[in-house]
């Protein structure tokens, strides 16, 4: 990635306040990325692989996905399936956004290559803490994937 180009974070989410919320934290955070905001999984391929309404979006890929675990036409397992099953698409770094505790949800989705898993807490103040913690880590800490 070159160094003089914003970070991009590709928001997989189909709740409106979630959505609201997630950006405004990322904000107020003073993160150094845009946010690109899809509904469902379908759309988040179809942005992934620059199809559609996103073909004329910027070559380069987001660095961090956010991606919901429930969402209608595709959800977040399928989702993940198809990010990680492409060659062009597998290092991306997936991290599951998820009101879902569940431990079936949790090992199913690191055994299909999700990077992290988030449970969003209910709390709007924890969400804040919760949001900002996992962009500092993956949009500063952590060392992205090469191009």
């Amino acid at each position: 990635m070159h160094t003089n180009q914003r970070k991009r974070i590709l928001l997989v989410e189909d709740n409106l306040n979630d959505v609201e919320l997630t950006v405004a934290v990322l904000k107020a955070s003073g993160v150094a990325a845009d946010v690109d905001v899809v509904n469902d999984g379908e759309e988040a391929i179809n942005y992934l692989l620059r199809r559609g309404p996103f073909e004329t979006r910027p070559e380069m890929n987001p660095t961090l996905v956010l991606l919901d675990l429930k969402m209608p036409r595709l959800g977040g397992v399928e989702t993940l399936v198809e990010i990680k099953r492409d060659d062009r698409l597998k290092c991306l770094p997936v991290v599951m956004l998820t009101s879902s505790g569940e431990t079936q949800d949790l090992r199913m989705c690191y055994r299909l290559g999700a990077n992290g898993y988030v449970v969003k807490p209910v709390d709007a103040k924890e969400f804040t803490k919760a949001i900002r913690d996992l962009a500092a880590y993956w949009l500063g800490t952590n060392q992205p994937p090469p191009d």
